[in-house]
């Protein structure tokens, strides 16, 4: 019987493993229906009695503006173009951030950030983080980096609800995503530390701050010149 539930369980790690890749592959050129995050955010919902009314509507790589790009590029991930999903340095830095105590300090590339939006759960655990570095791997492995950046956009929070750039565009401005100006994207990454809290629209005075940090740190990674070494890297 033991050998038994043996290969069983090995069977069923197979195949898991099996939909996992499998998902990622399809992923690389199919827009996710929806994601873990969102799912987690509806049965939220659920537990507390409180509804909430999931927004997100997919929007091409073509029709997403530089400028929102660049700055989630700016605020999030600086090294998101040289790395295979891990920033070593950021990890070890945050590491020994942490062991200081004071604020909790993450090291998330934008790759492991959509590995765990769009198939994990939030939350910190040694689970969900093994998880996310096999999924970031994948992902690194099989989507260009023009791909990450475009599920990435398409997929995280914004708000309550608010997922995906054409979803916050609309609700914090009042306008599509392809219409953002490059103050109002650099606000948008400004608040990803706590959507949920921070509000891009109505910017409190850290957020003012921040956004202008983001925006110096765009021009000092060259703006859309960045984002053509980008696809000239792809090509090759």
């Amino acid at each position: 019987m033991l050998r038994t539930l043996l290969r069983r369980l090995i069977k069923l790690l197979f195949w898991l493993t099996a939909l996992s890749v499998l998902l990622v592959a399809v992923f690389r050129w199919v827009p996710p229906p929806i994601t873990g995050l969102m799912v987690e955010r509806k049965v939220e919902s659920w537990a507390s009695g409180e509804p909430i009314d999931l927004q997100r509507s997919w929007r091409p790589w073509q029709t997403l503006p530089d400028d929102l790009k660049m700055a989630v590029i700016a605020a999030e991930d600086q090294k998101f173009a040289d790395h295979w999903g891990f920033d070593i340095a950021a990890i070890r830095a945050a590491f020994a951030h942490n062991e200081r105590g004071g604020s909790l300090r993450g090291a998330s590339t934008l790759s492991q950030q959509v590995a765990k939006n769009l198939f994990l759960w939030s939350g910190r655990s040694w689970i969900r983080k093994g998880l996310e570095v096999w999924f970031t791997g994948w992902i690194e492995l099989l989507w260009p980096k023009q791909r990450i950046l475009e599920v990435y956009l398409n997929s995280v929070e914004w708000g309550d609800g608010i997922f995906g750039a054409q979803a916050a565009a609309q609700h914090h401005f009042g306008i599509g995503a392809s219409y953002l100006s490059t103050t109002q994207a650099s606000q948008l990454a400004a608040v990803l530390p706590n959507p949920r809290e921070w509000n891009a629209g109505r910017p409190g005075p850290h957020v003012r701050q921040r956004a202008s940090w983001i925006r110096q740190q765009m021009r000092q990674l060259g703006g859309s010149h960045y984002l053509n070494q980008l696809r000239i890297a792809e090509k090759r």
